[in-house]
């Protein structure tokens, strides 16, 4: 109706200007189409006149009664009214809606979709953790709302490609390797005090087991030749970095070039394809998992370096390569390459959006964690150093999930490095839940997820309660079966539809492609969760209201094809928040 509403305006507008009523030099806006929240006011209303009262020099009623004198007549709207300053109120026929019906059960999978974005070609990162462990509750959160987006902006008409950024090179994947090669030596008997600052978790033992296993002691070094000289560690009076860092440049000397990088690819390798299998039974795909350490192969990090340095932004201090971020209101200036010669993480990551848009991505939209808000305007003053555009980029951020159970909270992570899982929380309550629980907010808002709720077969657990409306549809059309009855759109009087049950749930239909634009907008798939909600209420109410296997033809095939059509919406906007529609509940 909206779209609808506003083609009429614009045909108003163009009679009104062919009849030099409007210039013809005037430009002609976009009508702002708008629901009403009174009733009283209408369905929808529109500011067009007060648009115009500025260029035109005219009253917004005068304007406003010029536009309904052209304004063409069709049978869906009641009548149209001036309000107040020069609004615009438009009340729509008792069966305006009835037409929504057909609608969406022709379309089917395609109700809702819009060309917003007119092919617009945009890339979406998401989650991109480091692979040095499994994934948390804490990336759950990221990949859900990074999905969903996803396919929020593909449904919107957008050109979406999902990608992962792998950070396969740089000192936390050193920590890694050295920290998987330390365990392994334990398995060859060498017996030692491991480093405060290495990883700790079981999947560290796991994958030295597997390096063993394969390996046997072909990598086996002596632990006084590993640790002598070495600094202390930080429960010894010393410096943690330090002594990690110091360790880390050890594995490479003794073992060599060769030998620390198959230590090194055996734990990238087995954390990343942990990674990608849960990410899978997530429900989580991408369509490109992009290396960081790619871009120092092709010499894409070192490229980015040189024009930096060739547009005159850096500086050199204490041995260090230094860019001038401050000159572009970041806080202080960044550095580019250490004293030691190694590249920045920084430097990378200026490298990764400097080949984003050379690939040719017109959007780019980075989904990161809470904790990296200050790290936008270091990212998008490269951007403006290299001479891109910075507005190309939008980050969105993801505040942190707490989980409960009931009332208690639940201990996230222990110090033995240890921590609560993607895929056990998975396991507990369902993709389906958790899918549906990261997103429910949004996303820069916190999340307390509560456990107990999502695995609960009631009407207070949202997912559940939506789930249950599309598998009591379902049940009514398997109830019709066995009475050997066959549902008709053809054969259905939507005119019979008159209750106001009926009336709130077309309206309710009717809104869902303005929802879906408005969440693509403004990038919030919980709009979709809300809208869902919505639409289960008030199904519910219908069918606790109404018996839809009647013996009137004619309204039975009404009555189903009404059902039918919140079927068919319940699917479309539960596929793109990634949660499945049950037939049986």
């Amino acid at each position: 109706m909206k779209v609808q509403l506003q083609q009429l305006i614009n045909e108003a507008l163009q009679t009104l200007q062919a009849t030099g009523v409007i210039p013809a030099d005037t430009t002609l806006p976009t009508p702002q189409i708008e629901r009403t929240r009174d009733p009283l006011h209408g369905d929808f209303a529109s500011n067009i006149a007060l648009m115009l009262a500025k260029p035109l020099k005219s009253r917004p009623r005068d304007i406003a009664t010029q536009l309904l004198a052209v304004l063409p007549h069709v049978e869906w709207i009641e009548k149209i009214e001036i309000a107040g300053a020069g609004f615009i109120n438009v009340f729509l026929a008792k069966n305006a809606y009835l037409n929504v019906v057909k609608t969406i059960l022709t379309t089917k999978s395609q109700y809702g979709y819009s060309q917003l974005g007119a092919g617009k070609s945009v890339m979406v990162e998401f989650v991109s953790a480091n692979p040095t462990g499994p994934l948390h509750v804490g990336h759950g959160r990221g990949a859900a709302y990074g999905a969903a987006l996803s396919t929020l902006l593909t449904t919107a008409g957008y050109n979406v490609t999902r990608e992962y950024y792998v950070n396969d090179a740089g000192r936390q994947m050193d920590i890694l390797g050295t920290s998987v090669w330390l365990r392994y030596l334990e398995l060859c008997g060498e017996a030692f005090t491991f480093p405060s600052n290495g990883y700790k978790g079981k999947y560290i033992y796991d994958i030295a087991n597997e390096l063993y296993r394969y390996h046997q002691n072909a990598y086996h070094r002596p632990a006084a030749a590993v640790f002598a000289d070495i600094p202390a560690d930080e429960p010894q009076g010393g410096d943690k970095e330090i002594h990690i860092d110091a360790l880390v440049e050890r594995a490479k000397t003794l073992l060599g070039a060769t030998d620390y990088r198959v230590v090194f690819k055996r734990g990238l390798e087995t954390i990343l394809a942990d990674i990608r299998a849960d990410l899978e039974e997530f429900g989580v795909n991408y369509d490109h998992w992009f290396s960081e350490y790619s871009l120092v192969e092709d010499g894409t990090v070192q490229r980015g370096i040189e024009k930096l340095i060739a547009n005159g932004y850096t500086y050199e201090k204490e041995g260090a390569l230094w860019f001038r971020s401050s000159d572009f209101g970041d806080e202080k200036d960044r550095v580019l390459v250490r004293d030691n010669g190694q590249a920045t993480y920084f430097a990378s990551d200026v490298a990764y959006h400097f080949n984003k848009v050379e690939r040719g991505f017109q959007q780019i939209i980075n989904v990161w964690g809470a904790d990296h808000h200050g790290y936008i305007p270091r990212v998008k003053a490269a951007m403006s150093a290299l001479g891109l555009n910075p507005d190309c980029l939008t980050v969105l951020l993801v505040q942190f999930a707490t989980l409960y159970r009931g009332t208690e909270r639940v201990q996230m992570s222990t110090r033995s490095g240890e921590f609560v899982t993607l895929r056990e929380l998975r396991e507990e309550v369902g993709k389906d839940a958790a899918r549906f629980f990261y997103i429910q907010r949004k996303s820069e808002q916190h999340l307390d997820f509560d456990l107990e709720l999502a695995k609960s077969n009631s009407n207070e657990n949202p997912v559940y309660y939506i789930q249950y409306a599309h598998a009591r549809i379902c049940s009514v059309f398997r109830q019709l079966q066995e009475k050997n009855l066959t549902w008709s759109l053809e054969q259905a009087d939507l005119n019979c539809l008159d209750t106001s049950h009926e009336q709130t749930l077309l309206t309710t239909l009717s809104r869902y492609p303005e929802m879906v634009e408005s969440a693509a907008r403004n990038y919030e798939p919980h709009q979709i969760t809300y809208y869902l909600r919505e639409v289960a209420q008030d199904f519910h109410a219908y069918y606790n209201t109404y018996i839809f296997i009647v013996d009137d033809e004619a309204l039975r095939n009404a009555r189903l094809s009404l059902i039918k059509a919140v079927q068919q919406v319940l699917q479309n906007g539960l596929a793109i928040i990634g949660v499945s529609a049950p037939e049986v509940m």
